[in-house]
Protein backbone atom coordinates (compact mmCIF):
# COMPACT_ATOMS: atom_id res chain seq x y z
CA UNK A 1 0.00 0.00 0.00
CA UNK A 2 1.51 3.17 -1.05
CA UNK A 3 1.18 6.46 1.22
CA UNK A 4 2.50 10.02 1.03
CA UNK A 5 6.07 10.26 2.28
CA UNK A 6 5.77 11.48 5.70
CA UNK A 7 9.03 13.21 7.52
CA UNK A 8 9.94 12.48 11.04
CA UNK A 9 7.38 15.22 12.74
CA UNK A 10 4.51 14.13 10.99
CA UNK A 11 5.02 10.47 11.87
CA UNK A 12 5.57 11.14 15.03
CA UNK A 13 2.00 12.86 14.83
CA UNK A 14 0.59 9.89 13.19
CA UNK A 15 2.16 7.64 15.98
CA UNK A 16 0.42 9.84 18.91
CA UNK A 17 -2.76 9.81 16.13
CA UNK A 18 -2.74 6.09 15.99
CA UNK A 19 -2.31 5.53 19.66
CA UNK A 20 -5.17 7.78 20.57
CA UNK A 21 -7.44 5.85 18.35
CA UNK A 22 -6.08 2.74 19.82
CA UNK A 23 -7.68 4.01 23.36
CA UNK A 24 -3.50 3.51 24.62
CA UNK A 25 -3.31 6.98 25.47
CA UNK A 26 -4.24 8.39 28.79
CA UNK A 27 -8.20 9.10 28.63
CA UNK A 28 -8.64 12.53 30.47
CA UNK A 29 -11.57 12.88 32.15
CA UNK A 30 -13.47 9.56 31.30
CA UNK A 31 -17.25 8.17 31.92
CA UNK A 32 -16.55 4.76 33.13
CA UNK A 33 -20.18 3.69 32.67
CA UNK A 34 -21.80 5.86 30.23
CA UNK A 35 -25.96 5.26 29.98
CA UNK A 36 -27.78 6.90 27.38
CA UNK A 37 -31.66 8.18 27.60
CA UNK A 38 -31.66 8.27 23.81
CA UNK A 39 -29.82 6.42 20.70
CA UNK A 40 -26.09 7.69 20.89
CA UNK A 41 -25.49 6.43 17.32
CA UNK A 42 -27.89 8.67 15.06
CA UNK A 43 -25.10 9.46 13.05
CA UNK A 44 -24.92 5.83 11.33
CA UNK A 45 -21.16 3.97 10.91
CA UNK A 46 -18.69 4.47 7.90
CA UNK A 47 -15.96 2.59 6.82
CA UNK A 48 -13.35 3.81 4.90
CA UNK A 49 -10.06 3.70 2.59
CA UNK A 50 -9.78 -0.26 2.52
CA UNK A 51 -6.55 -1.96 2.62
CA UNK A 52 -5.51 -5.79 1.99
CA UNK A 53 -5.29 -6.68 5.55
CA UNK A 54 -8.51 -3.94 6.75
CA UNK A 55 -9.77 -0.61 6.80
CA UNK A 56 -11.08 2.08 8.63
CA UNK A 57 -14.24 2.20 11.14
CA UNK A 58 -15.76 4.73 11.98
CA UNK A 59 -18.82 6.52 13.86
CA UNK A 60 -19.31 9.37 16.09
CA UNK A 61 -21.62 9.78 19.44
CA UNK A 62 -24.54 12.52 19.36
CA UNK A 63 -27.51 11.27 21.17
CA UNK A 64 -28.92 14.81 20.68
CA UNK A 65 -27.54 16.14 17.41
CA UNK A 66 -28.19 19.36 16.99
CA UNK A 67 -27.80 20.33 20.29
CA UNK A 68 -25.10 21.97 22.31
CA UNK A 69 -22.02 18.98 22.06
CA UNK A 70 -24.80 16.93 19.97
CA UNK A 71 -26.09 15.79 23.70
CA UNK A 72 -22.77 14.48 24.94
CA UNK A 73 -20.99 15.32 28.39
CA UNK A 74 -17.37 16.66 28.00
CA UNK A 75 -15.83 13.57 28.65
CA UNK A 76 -14.23 10.40 26.98
CA UNK A 77 -16.56 7.68 26.56
CA UNK A 78 -15.62 4.18 26.00
CA UNK A 79 -16.89 2.62 22.59
CA UNK A 80 -16.88 -0.66 21.92
CA UNK A 81 -15.91 -2.10 18.43
CA UNK A 82 -16.79 -5.95 16.57
CA UNK A 83 -15.60 -6.66 13.35
CA UNK A 84 -17.49 -10.47 11.90
CA UNK A 85 -16.95 -12.53 8.82
CA UNK A 86 -20.82 -12.95 8.71
CA UNK A 87 -23.75 -10.65 8.49
CA UNK A 88 -25.21 -12.11 12.23
CA UNK A 89 -21.97 -11.72 13.97
CA UNK A 90 -21.83 -15.57 15.15
CA UNK A 91 -18.31 -15.38 13.98
CA UNK A 92 -16.78 -12.24 15.40
CA UNK A 93 -12.81 -11.84 14.08
CA UNK A 94 -11.55 -9.15 15.42
CA UNK A 95 -12.98 -6.70 18.58
CA UNK A 96 -11.75 -3.80 20.56
CA UNK A 97 -12.28 -0.79 22.26
CA UNK A 98 -11.82 3.07 21.47
CA UNK A 99 -12.08 6.29 22.90
CA UNK A 100 -14.82 8.79 21.74
CA UNK A 101 -13.19 12.05 22.92
CA UNK A 102 -14.41 15.52 23.54
CA UNK A 103 -11.83 16.56 21.83
CA UNK A 104 -12.39 15.36 18.49
CA UNK A 105 -16.48 15.48 18.59
CA UNK A 106 -16.99 12.22 20.37
CA UNK A 107 -15.89 10.79 16.61
CA UNK A 108 -14.36 7.66 16.90
CA UNK A 109 -11.54 6.09 14.24
CA UNK A 110 -10.69 2.45 14.45
CA UNK A 111 -8.06 0.98 12.22
CA UNK A 112 -8.34 -2.50 11.58
CA UNK A 113 -5.65 -4.74 10.61
CA UNK A 114 -4.83 -8.47 10.38
CA UNK A 115 -7.86 -9.95 8.21
CA UNK A 116 -8.10 -11.85 5.05
CA UNK A 117 -7.91 -9.63 1.67
CA UNK A 118 -10.81 -9.22 -1.14
CA UNK A 119 -14.01 -10.58 0.98
CA UNK A 120 -16.68 -9.29 2.91
CA UNK A 121 -16.85 -8.33 6.68
CA UNK A 122 -19.47 -6.85 8.86
CA UNK A 123 -18.86 -4.44 11.96
CA UNK A 124 -21.06 -2.84 14.75
CA UNK A 125 -20.15 -0.52 17.94
CA UNK A 126 -21.33 -0.48 21.52
CA UNK A 127 -21.86 1.70 24.38
CA UNK A 128 -22.58 0.41 27.79
CA UNK A 129 -24.55 -2.47 28.22
CA UNK A 130 -27.82 -0.90 26.26
CA UNK A 131 -26.58 0.58 23.16
CA UNK A 132 -25.56 -1.21 19.98
CA UNK A 133 -25.51 0.99 16.49
CA UNK A 134 -26.48 -0.62 13.15
CA UNK A 135 -24.44 -3.05 11.33
CA UNK A 136 -21.99 -1.87 8.09
CA UNK A 137 -20.27 -3.76 5.73
CA UNK A 138 -16.99 -3.03 3.97
CA UNK A 139 -14.68 -5.56 1.91
CA UNK A 140 -11.19 -5.40 2.04
CA UNK A 141 -9.21 -4.70 -0.86
CA UNK A 142 -6.69 -7.42 -2.85
CA UNK A 143 -3.48 -8.30 -2.10
CA UNK A 144 -0.98 -6.12 -3.76
CA UNK A 145 0.00 -7.15 -7.12
CA UNK A 146 -2.81 -9.88 -6.83
CA UNK A 147 -4.70 -10.43 -10.44
CA UNK A 148 -8.33 -9.08 -9.88
CA UNK A 149 -10.89 -9.49 -12.62
CA UNK A 150 -13.82 -7.17 -11.94
CA UNK A 151 -14.14 -4.27 -9.29
CA UNK A 152 -17.45 -1.74 -8.82
CA UNK A 153 -17.00 1.43 -7.26
CA UNK A 154 -19.67 4.23 -6.75
CA UNK A 155 -19.69 7.83 -7.53
CA UNK A 156 -21.06 10.50 -5.24
CA UNK A 157 -21.06 14.18 -4.18
CA UNK A 158 -22.13 17.99 -3.90
CA UNK A 159 -25.12 16.74 -1.64
CA UNK A 160 -27.26 20.35 -0.63
CA UNK A 161 -29.45 19.64 2.18
CA UNK A 162 -31.29 22.15 1.26
CA UNK A 163 -31.78 21.43 -1.83
CA UNK A 164 -33.11 17.95 -1.77
CA UNK A 165 -33.71 14.81 -0.04
CA UNK A 166 -30.86 12.01 -0.76
CA UNK A 167 -32.94 9.22 -2.77
CA UNK A 168 -29.68 8.71 -4.91
CA UNK A 169 -28.09 7.44 -1.59
CA UNK A 170 -30.84 5.31 -1.16
CA UNK A 171 -30.59 3.84 -4.28
CA UNK A 172 -26.89 3.78 -4.37
CA UNK A 173 -26.69 1.31 -1.07
CA UNK A 174 -28.77 -0.67 -3.41
CA UNK A 175 -26.11 -1.26 -5.96
CA UNK A 176 -25.12 -4.56 -5.73
CA UNK A 177 -21.11 -6.30 -4.82
CA UNK A 178 -19.68 -2.27 -4.23
CA UNK A 179 -16.19 -2.44 -3.57
CA UNK A 180 -16.13 1.25 -2.61
CA UNK A 181 -17.85 4.45 -3.13
CA UNK A 182 -15.70 7.73 -4.35
CA UNK A 183 -16.86 10.71 -2.56
CA UNK A 184 -15.88 13.56 -4.67
CA UNK A 185 -16.94 16.07 -1.51
CA UNK A 186 -19.14 18.87 -0.82
CA UNK A 187 -20.19 16.70 1.39
CA UNK A 188 -21.86 19.56 3.54
CA UNK A 189 -22.57 23.32 2.77
CA UNK A 190 -21.92 26.23 4.23
CA UNK A 191 -24.58 28.87 4.20
CA UNK A 192 -27.03 30.06 6.47
CA UNK A 193 -30.16 28.43 6.65
CA UNK A 194 -33.02 29.29 4.82
CA UNK A 195 -36.74 29.41 5.40
CA UNK A 196 -38.49 26.43 3.39
CA UNK A 197 -39.73 27.21 -0.08
CA UNK A 198 -38.71 27.69 -3.59
CA UNK A 199 -35.43 26.12 -4.15
CA UNK A 200 -34.93 24.86 0.06
CA UNK A 201 -36.73 21.59 0.78
CA UNK A 202 -35.57 21.53 4.17
CA UNK A 203 -33.37 24.39 6.14
CA UNK A 204 -30.31 24.43 7.28
CA UNK A 205 -29.66 24.48 11.38
CA UNK A 206 -28.19 27.88 11.77
CA UNK A 207 -26.27 30.58 10.31
CA UNK A 208 -22.94 30.23 8.00
CA UNK A 209 -21.14 28.37 9.88
CA UNK A 210 -17.38 29.50 11.08
CA UNK A 211 -16.43 27.97 14.28
CA UNK A 212 -15.58 24.34 15.31
CA UNK A 213 -18.84 23.92 16.61
CA UNK A 214 -20.98 25.45 13.74
CA UNK A 215 -19.23 23.16 11.74
CA UNK A 216 -19.61 19.93 13.70
CA UNK A 217 -23.24 20.82 14.22
CA UNK A 218 -23.59 21.32 10.10
CA UNK A 219 -22.07 17.45 9.90
CA UNK A 220 -24.43 16.15 12.23
CA UNK A 221 -27.70 17.52 10.60
CA UNK A 222 -26.55 15.97 6.99
CA UNK A 223 -25.00 12.84 8.95
CA UNK A 224 -28.75 12.37 10.37
CA UNK A 225 -30.34 11.57 7.04
CA UNK A 226 -31.06 8.10 7.02
CA UNK A 227 -30.24 7.52 3.02
CA UNK A 228 -26.74 8.90 3.36
CA UNK A 229 -26.40 6.52 6.65
CA UNK A 230 -27.22 3.31 4.57
CA UNK A 231 -25.04 4.15 1.63
CA UNK A 232 -22.23 4.43 4.42
CA UNK A 233 -23.47 1.59 5.56
CA UNK A 234 -23.46 -0.71 2.44
CA UNK A 235 -19.55 0.17 1.01
CA UNK A 236 -15.98 1.61 2.24
CA UNK A 237 -15.76 5.58 1.02
CA UNK A 238 -12.87 6.74 0.28
CA UNK A 239 -13.45 10.59 0.99
CA UNK A 240 -12.07 13.94 -0.14
CA UNK A 241 -13.00 17.55 -0.14
CA UNK A 242 -13.98 20.09 -2.41
CA UNK A 243 -14.93 24.20 -1.50
CA UNK A 244 -18.08 23.74 0.76
CA UNK A 245 -16.55 21.80 3.20
CA UNK A 246 -14.93 25.15 4.01
CA UNK A 247 -16.47 27.98 1.89
CA UNK A 248 -17.79 28.40 -1.91
CA UNK A 249 -14.57 28.28 -3.79
CA UNK A 250 -11.77 28.83 -1.82
CA UNK A 251 -8.32 28.06 -2.51
CA UNK A 252 -5.10 27.85 -0.56
CA UNK A 253 -5.82 31.17 2.11
CA UNK A 254 -8.14 32.55 0.08
CA UNK A 255 -11.96 32.37 0.81
CA UNK A 256 -14.63 33.88 -2.34
CA UNK A 257 -15.10 37.36 0.17
CA UNK A 258 -11.26 38.46 -0.01
CA UNK A 259 -11.18 37.96 4.25
CA UNK A 260 -7.95 38.89 5.21
CA UNK A 261 -5.97 35.10 5.15
CA UNK A 262 -4.41 35.15 8.82
CA UNK A 263 -8.36 35.56 9.52
CA UNK A 264 -9.95 32.90 6.98
CA UNK A 265 -7.21 30.20 7.84
CA UNK A 266 -8.64 30.16 11.12
CA UNK A 267 -11.85 29.50 10.00
CA UNK A 268 -9.84 26.60 7.92
CA UNK A 269 -8.60 25.13 10.21
CA UNK A 270 -11.88 24.44 12.18
CA UNK A 271 -13.33 23.29 8.89
CA UNK A 272 -10.48 20.84 8.31
CA UNK A 273 -10.82 18.91 11.83
CA UNK A 274 -14.73 18.85 11.65
CA UNK A 275 -13.82 17.22 8.37
CA UNK A 276 -11.28 14.16 9.68
CA UNK A 277 -13.65 14.19 12.97
CA UNK A 278 -16.52 13.47 10.33
CA UNK A 279 -14.98 11.31 7.61
CA UNK A 280 -14.00 7.28 7.59
CA UNK A 281 -9.91 8.40 7.44
CA UNK A 282 -6.81 6.78 8.83
CA UNK A 283 -4.52 8.57 11.18
CA UNK A 284 -2.54 9.88 8.47
CA UNK A 285 -5.22 12.55 7.82
CA UNK A 286 -5.09 13.85 10.88
CA UNK A 287 -5.78 17.46 11.21
CA UNK A 288 -2.46 19.67 11.66
CA UNK A 289 -1.56 23.39 12.63
CA UNK A 290 -0.65 24.03 8.84
CA UNK A 291 -3.81 21.87 7.39
CA UNK A 292 -4.05 17.91 6.65
CA UNK A 293 -2.94 15.62 4.30
CA UNK A 294 -6.13 14.35 2.57
CA UNK A 295 -4.18 12.82 -1.04
CA UNK A 296 -3.02 9.46 -0.91
CA UNK A 297 -3.35 5.85 -2.80
CA UNK A 298 -5.64 2.52 -2.35
CA UNK A 299 -4.21 -0.27 -4.82
CA UNK A 300 -6.51 -2.50 -5.46
CA UNK A 301 -4.27 -5.73 -6.54
CA UNK A 302 -2.86 -5.97 -10.29
CA UNK A 303 -6.19 -3.69 -11.79
CA UNK A 304 -6.85 -0.38 -10.26
CA UNK A 305 -5.25 1.99 -8.40
CA UNK A 306 -6.51 4.93 -7.07
CA UNK A 307 -5.15 8.48 -6.58
CA UNK A 308 -7.28 10.53 -4.29
CA UNK A 309 -6.20 14.16 -4.76
CA UNK A 310 -6.87 17.37 -3.19
CA UNK A 311 -7.17 20.34 -5.52
CA UNK A 312 -8.04 22.65 -3.16
CA UNK A 313 -5.51 23.15 -0.13
CA UNK A 314 -2.31 23.91 -2.64
CA UNK A 315 -4.28 25.96 -5.52
CA UNK A 316 -2.84 29.33 -6.66
CA UNK A 317 -5.22 31.96 -6.82
CA UNK A 318 -8.36 31.85 -9.27
CA UNK A 319 -7.82 33.84 -12.56
CA UNK A 320 -9.62 36.99 -12.53
CA UNK A 321 -13.66 36.55 -13.86
CA UNK A 322 -16.27 38.81 -13.82
CA UNK A 323 -17.53 37.56 -10.48
CA UNK A 324 -14.55 37.85 -8.73
CA UNK A 325 -14.35 40.96 -9.99
CA UNK A 326 -17.38 41.98 -8.73
CA UNK A 327 -16.19 40.29 -5.03
CA UNK A 328 -13.34 42.38 -4.84
CA UNK A 329 -12.06 38.89 -4.82
CA UNK A 330 -8.02 38.51 -4.79
CA UNK A 331 -7.71 37.19 -8.58
CA UNK A 332 -5.26 35.98 -10.80
CA UNK A 333 -3.87 38.08 -13.89
CA UNK A 334 -2.95 36.25 -16.78
CA UNK A 335 0.94 35.66 -17.05
CA UNK A 336 1.28 36.87 -12.80
CA UNK A 337 1.85 34.58 -9.52
CA UNK A 338 4.23 32.47 -11.24
CA UNK A 339 3.82 28.69 -11.91
CA UNK A 340 0.49 27.79 -12.31
CA UNK A 341 -0.24 24.91 -9.49
CA UNK A 342 -3.63 22.91 -8.79
CA UNK A 343 -2.18 20.30 -6.83
CA UNK A 344 1.17 22.44 -5.74
CA UNK A 345 4.32 20.90 -6.70
CA UNK A 346 5.06 17.64 -4.22
CA UNK A 347 1.44 15.90 -4.57
CA UNK A 348 1.83 17.04 -8.64
CA UNK A 349 5.26 14.95 -8.09
CA UNK A 350 3.26 12.45 -5.81
CA UNK A 351 0.49 12.07 -8.60
CA UNK A 352 3.36 11.58 -11.80
CA UNK A 353 5.32 9.33 -9.87
CA UNK A 354 2.24 6.85 -8.88
CA UNK A 355 1.14 6.80 -12.76
CA UNK A 356 4.06 4.84 -13.58
CA UNK A 357 2.57 1.95 -11.00
CA UNK A 358 1.86 -1.44 -13.32
CA UNK A 359 -1.45 -1.38 -12.61
CA UNK A 360 -3.84 -2.14 -15.91
CA UNK A 361 -5.80 0.94 -14.80
CA UNK A 362 -5.25 4.11 -12.92
CA UNK A 363 -7.98 6.49 -11.32
CA UNK A 364 -7.83 9.78 -10.80
CA UNK A 365 -10.38 10.67 -8.28
CA UNK A 366 -10.32 14.20 -7.67
CA UNK A 367 -12.92 17.25 -7.92
CA UNK A 368 -13.24 19.91 -10.40
CA UNK A 369 -13.38 19.71 -14.07
CA UNK A 370 -10.00 18.46 -15.83
CA UNK A 371 -11.01 18.53 -19.98
CA UNK A 372 -11.14 21.70 -21.35
CA UNK A 373 -15.11 22.49 -21.40
CA UNK A 374 -16.68 25.49 -23.44
CA UNK A 375 -19.84 26.78 -21.45
CA UNK A 376 -22.91 29.06 -22.70
CA UNK A 377 -22.26 32.62 -23.79
CA UNK A 378 -25.13 33.50 -21.49
CA UNK A 379 -23.17 32.35 -17.94
CA UNK A 380 -22.38 34.81 -15.46
CA UNK A 381 -18.49 34.29 -15.13
CA UNK A 382 -17.79 33.52 -18.42
CA UNK A 383 -17.28 30.72 -21.06
CA UNK A 384 -14.34 29.12 -19.07
CA UNK A 385 -14.89 27.98 -15.88
CA UNK A 386 -11.71 29.66 -13.92
CA UNK A 387 -12.48 27.40 -10.77
CA UNK A 388 -11.49 24.12 -13.15
CA UNK A 389 -8.15 22.82 -14.41
CA UNK A 390 -9.16 25.35 -17.77
CA UNK A 391 -8.46 28.20 -15.37
CA UNK A 392 -4.80 26.66 -14.59
CA UNK A 393 -3.79 25.44 -18.22
CA UNK A 394 -0.17 25.37 -17.53
CA UNK A 395 -0.71 22.46 -14.64
CA UNK A 396 -3.07 20.87 -16.87
CA UNK A 397 -0.58 21.12 -19.79
CA UNK A 398 1.95 19.48 -17.26
CA UNK A 399 -0.28 16.48 -16.71
CA UNK A 400 -1.40 15.93 -20.07
CA UNK A 401 2.21 15.93 -20.76
CA UNK A 402 3.06 13.19 -18.63
CA UNK A 403 0.15 10.97 -19.85
CA UNK A 404 1.08 11.83 -23.42
CA UNK A 405 4.56 10.27 -22.53
CA UNK A 406 3.05 7.71 -20.62
CA UNK A 407 1.44 6.42 -23.71
CA UNK A 408 -0.39 3.72 -22.05
CA UNK A 409 -3.82 5.23 -22.38
CA UNK A 410 -4.55 3.61 -18.78
CA UNK A 411 -5.75 6.51 -16.71
CA UNK A 412 -9.29 7.37 -16.21
CA UNK A 413 -10.54 10.68 -13.84
CA UNK A 414 -12.84 10.57 -11.42
CA UNK A 415 -14.63 14.29 -11.41
CA UNK A 416 -18.05 15.90 -9.79
CA UNK A 417 -18.32 19.95 -8.72
CA UNK A 418 -20.60 21.14 -11.75
CA UNK A 419 -23.53 19.52 -10.49
CA UNK A 420 -24.19 17.61 -13.75
CA UNK A 421 -23.19 14.58 -15.70
CA UNK A 422 -20.76 14.57 -18.08
CA UNK A 423 -17.99 12.03 -20.15
CA UNK A 424 -15.56 13.24 -22.62
CA UNK A 425 -11.92 13.18 -23.05
CA UNK A 426 -8.72 15.01 -22.27
CA UNK A 427 -7.13 16.42 -25.40
CA UNK A 428 -3.50 16.40 -25.61
CA UNK A 429 -3.74 20.03 -27.13
CA UNK A 430 -6.43 21.74 -25.35
CA UNK A 431 -7.03 24.52 -28.43
CA UNK A 432 -7.86 21.47 -30.67
CA UNK A 433 -10.98 19.62 -28.69
CA UNK A 434 -10.20 16.49 -30.98
CA UNK A 435 -6.88 16.65 -30.86
CA UNK A 436 -5.65 13.29 -29.65
CA UNK A 437 -6.97 12.08 -25.99
CA UNK A 438 -4.27 11.05 -23.48
CA UNK A 439 -7.56 11.09 -20.71
CA UNK A 440 -11.31 9.77 -20.51
CA UNK A 441 -12.99 11.71 -17.80
CA UNK A 442 -16.46 11.16 -16.45
CA UNK A 443 -18.01 13.96 -14.01
CA UNK A 444 -20.69 13.07 -11.78
CA UNK A 445 -24.11 14.97 -11.12
CA UNK A 446 -24.65 16.02 -7.84
CA UNK A 447 -26.65 14.03 -5.20
CA UNK A 448 -29.25 16.79 -5.01
CA UNK A 449 -27.20 20.38 -5.18
CA UNK A 450 -29.78 22.58 -7.50
CA UNK A 451 -32.31 20.37 -6.77
CA UNK A 452 -34.64 19.14 -9.72
CA UNK A 453 -32.87 18.64 -12.92
CA UNK A 454 -33.51 18.00 -16.65
CA UNK A 455 -32.14 16.12 -19.57
CA UNK A 456 -30.42 19.49 -21.40
CA UNK A 457 -30.79 22.59 -19.10
CA UNK A 458 -31.94 25.76 -20.65
CA UNK A 459 -29.82 28.08 -22.82
CA UNK A 460 -27.53 25.04 -22.90
CA UNK A 461 -28.85 23.52 -26.05
CA UNK A 462 -25.55 24.43 -28.59
CA UNK A 463 -23.33 23.14 -25.75
CA UNK A 464 -22.98 19.50 -27.19
CA UNK A 465 -22.06 21.12 -30.60
CA UNK A 466 -19.21 23.63 -28.44
CA UNK A 467 -17.55 20.33 -27.05
CA UNK A 468 -17.50 17.87 -29.63
CA UNK A 469 -15.05 15.70 -27.47
CA UNK A 470 -17.84 15.40 -24.99
CA UNK A 471 -20.57 13.25 -25.78
CA UNK A 472 -22.30 13.04 -22.69
CA UNK A 473 -24.36 16.12 -20.91
CA UNK A 474 -27.46 15.68 -18.56
CA UNK A 475 -28.54 17.79 -15.61
CA UNK A 476 -30.04 15.12 -13.61
CA UNK A 477 -29.24 14.46 -9.65
CA UNK A 478 -27.89 10.99 -8.96
CA UNK A 479 -24.31 9.04 -9.09
CA UNK A 480 -21.76 6.88 -11.14
CA UNK A 481 -20.97 3.10 -10.98
CA UNK A 482 -17.71 2.15 -12.31
CA UNK A 483 -17.73 -1.14 -13.23
CA UNK A 484 -13.81 -2.29 -14.21
CA UNK A 485 -12.71 -5.17 -15.87
CA UNK A 486 -9.48 -5.98 -17.55
CA UNK A 487 -9.79 -4.46 -20.76
CA UNK A 488 -13.13 -2.61 -20.54
CA UNK A 489 -14.05 0.34 -18.50
CA UNK A 490 -18.10 0.58 -17.73
CA UNK A 491 -19.70 3.56 -16.44
CA UNK A 492 -23.07 3.36 -15.61
CA UNK A 493 -24.40 7.07 -15.54
CA UNK A 494 -27.65 6.82 -12.58
CA UNK A 495 -30.24 9.49 -12.13
CA UNK A 496 -33.50 10.12 -10.34
CA UNK A 497 -36.55 11.61 -11.17
CA UNK A 498 -36.43 14.51 -8.19
CA UNK A 499 -35.15 15.17 -5.22
CA UNK A 500 -37.47 17.86 -3.88
CA UNK A 501 -40.20 14.91 -2.89
CA UNK A 502 -38.70 11.86 -1.25
CA UNK A 503 -39.12 8.47 -3.07
CA UNK A 504 -37.67 9.76 -6.33
CA UNK A 505 -37.34 7.04 -8.70
CA UNK A 506 -34.47 5.21 -9.90
CA UNK A 507 -33.22 6.14 -13.59
CA UNK A 508 -30.77 4.52 -16.06
CA UNK A 509 -29.24 7.84 -18.21
CA UNK A 510 -26.47 5.75 -20.05
CA UNK A 511 -24.09 3.05 -20.34
CA UNK A 512 -20.89 4.60 -21.37
CA UNK A 513 -17.59 2.17 -22.14
CA UNK A 514 -13.93 2.69 -22.46
CA UNK A 515 -11.16 0.08 -23.82
CA UNK A 516 -8.26 -0.27 -22.05
CA UNK A 517 -5.07 1.63 -24.05
CA UNK A 518 -8.02 3.44 -25.75
CA UNK A 519 -9.12 6.99 -24.17
CA UNK A 520 -12.24 7.67 -25.38
CA UNK A 521 -16.14 7.13 -24.15
CA UNK A 522 -18.80 4.96 -26.09
CA UNK A 523 -22.15 4.04 -25.83
CA UNK A 524 -22.75 0.39 -24.47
Amino acid sequence: MSLPSLNRRKLLLGASAMAIFAGLGAPGRLLANPRFTSNPFTLGVASGDPWPDGFLLWTRLAPEPLAEHAGMPMLSVPVRWEVADDPQFRRIVQSGQALARPELGHSVHVEVAGLQPQRPYWYRFHVGSEATSAVGRVRTAPLAGARVDRLRIGVAGCQHYEAGYYTAYAHLSQEPELDAIFHYGDYIYEGAGRPVGPGVVRSHAGGEIYSLDDYRRRYAQYKSDADLQAAHAAAAFLPSWDDHEIDNNWVGALDQDGVPSAAFLLRRQAAMQAWYENMPVRASQFPRADGLTMHRRIDYGNLLRVHVLDTRQYRSRQPCDPVLLKRNRPCRAPGTDGIEQVLGQPQEHWLLDGLQHPARWNLVAQQIMMMPFRYPDSREAGTINGDSWSGYPQARQRLVHALSSQGRGNTIVATGDVHKHHAGVLPSRPEDLLSTPVATEFVTTSISSNGDGDDIPRGWEGVMAANPHAPLLNNQRGYQVFTIGRDLWQTDVVGVDRVTEAGGKRLSIARLVTEHGRPGVQRA
